[in-house]
């Protein structure tokens, strides 16, 4: 089997589960405000279950979802925290990467409440160029259409590290994003932008396994981690809310997640890991069938 690049597992959820408080709608965020030490457990679990990368909490650190809150001032201050949390958790390990994490603007799933491309691509340039002295490479993570893809990917190639993107298909019919864009229209764009991998994430997994064999074998690496929910439900992409709208599968075991992962392998994907409600011991369950022999 060609070498698996294990991605970590899910962020904002893990921390969710293990904070004493309850969600809001900075999600991992507020957990890195108020118990920084459960951000860089998290890392620290991750690697131990088998990941090669850690991915930084830094999805949500966004002008636009800092701003509602009061919290636009510590913007640097934050990325530089979550940056930190990753790279400790790597230098402890002695081994991996870490990739910097860029949510999308406006609203997760919702590729119609984000700005045009250039104001997309400036504001994502900031978030690169601040993250690129701390980390191995961006990850453009759940864009959810080719514009919105297209800002990201314009933006974080200004970082002057590898760029993964990361999309999100629509759980019914994975190939299309979210907005019913094609997904074979992330191809393009990748060459347009020089991306080093594209990646299918935060979709259910039975979406991924649709995806996939449309972008794999066409000159890029590729990827998948699925999230583990059961649907992204309309109040939920209405935005600003908080993740308790969301209700986690109970049928994705770590081995039933681990059967996918396998399936993904057959099909091309070399980077693999999990996004939202998959955690530790599902990454401890795909590194072990992954490399196994």
């Amino acid at each position: 089997m060609t070498e698996i690049t294990i991605l970590d597992g899910g962020m904002g959820q893990e921390l969710i589960a293990r904070s004493p408080d309850g969600p809001t709608p900075l999600f991992g965020t507020q957990v890195l405000l108020d118990h920084p030490e459960i951000v860089r457990s998290v890392h620290d679990d991750y690697f131990a279950a088998g990941a090669d990368i850690a991915t930084t909490n830094t999805y949500a650190i966004l002008h636009d979802r800092l701003e509602k809150h009061g919290l636009d001032d510590r913007f640097s201050e934050l990325h530089h925290a979550a940056c930190t949390a990753a790279t400790a958790a790597r230098d402890a390990k002695g081994a991996g990467k870490v990739a910097g994490s860029i949510g999308p603007l406006g609203w997760s799933y919702r590729a119609d409440m984000a700005p045009p491309v250039d104001e997309a691509a400036a504001l994502y340039a900031e978030i690169a160029v601040l993250q690129a002295p701390m980390v191995d490479l961006i990850m453009c993570e759940t864009m959810s259409g080719l514009d919105q893809a297209e800002g990201a990917l314009k933006g974080a190639s200004e970082g002057g590290k590898p760029v993964w993107i990361c999309c999100s298909v629509d759980d019914e019919n994975g190939t299309t994003f979210r907005n019913g864009d094609p997904i074979t229209g992330i191809l393009p764009l990748a060459e347009k932008y020089g991306a080093d991998a594209v990646l299918i994430n935060c979709s259910v997994p039975e979406a991924v396994s649709q995806a996939l064999p449309l972008i794999s074998g066409k000159g890029l690496p590729t990827g998948a981690y699925a999230n583990g929910f059961t649907k992204i439900t309309k109040e939920f992409a209405a935005g600003q809310t908080s993740v308790d709208l969301l209700k986690a599968r109970q049928d994705l075991t770590p081995a039933a997640y681990a059967d996918f992962a396998e399936q993904w392998a057959q099909m091309g994907a070399t980077i693999i890991g999990g996004c939202c409600e998959v955690g530790p011991a599902h990454i401890a369950e795909v590194s072990a069938r992954l490399r196994r022999g």
